[in-house]
């Protein structure tokens, strides 16, 4: 069966999965090659104008001293609720911009940034995507059951839902 959706709509799915799903696990790899995934949330989805994925960081870490020496990236969602998973991979680049750190502020992020946007330790990392990769499956678990019970009763293998890369 043809894919229905092109790539316009298929980057629009995936702009809509990252503004959906709150966290991801946000991948870098040090100078040994080893990779260190932690859980982050994202200050600002990408939008038609504007892919960069915005993330707010403390300055010196060692996830920034990874950044700074390969900015590539794998940021992965997953909602298991819904099925969606998606994988992004691109550069990321650290950097300090007050003004742009007020527009992205949320009290929520306080916790982390007692001294508010304007902290000296507050800096922004933007994750540019290049690929993408999602996997949407049927929504609920009865829907779920209902295409595996299918399965075994037609001898053909479930409909695992819509798989699609895309490139930005």
């Amino acid at each position: 069966m043809p894919d229905a959706m092109n790539d316009d709509q298929r980057r629009e799915k995936v702009r809509q999965m990252v503004k959906d799903i709150s966290i991801c696990m946000f991948t870098t790899q040090d100078a040994a090659g080893i990779m260190h995934a932690r859980p982050m949330a994202p200050m600002a989805a990408p939008t038609p104008d504007d892919d960069t994925i915005w993330f707010f960081t403390h300055a010196s870490t060692p996830k920034t001293d990874e950044m700074s020496a390969d900015g590539n990236v794998l940021l992965s969602f997953s909602s298991p609720a819904t099925q969606d998973y998606l994988s992004l991979t691109g550069k990321a680049l650290v950097m300090r911009d007050v003004e742009k750190q007020k527009a992205l502020w949320s009290e929520g992020a306080r916790v982390w940034f007692p001294k508010g946007p304007e902290s000296e330790d507050l800096a922004l990392i933007a994750f540019h995507p290049e690929q993408a990769q999602y996997w949407d499956s049927p929504s609920t678990a009865m829907i779920y059951a209902y295409g595996y019970v299918k399965a075994v009763l037609t001898g053909e293998p479930p409909k695992g839902g819509e798989n699609a890369k895309v490139s930005f």
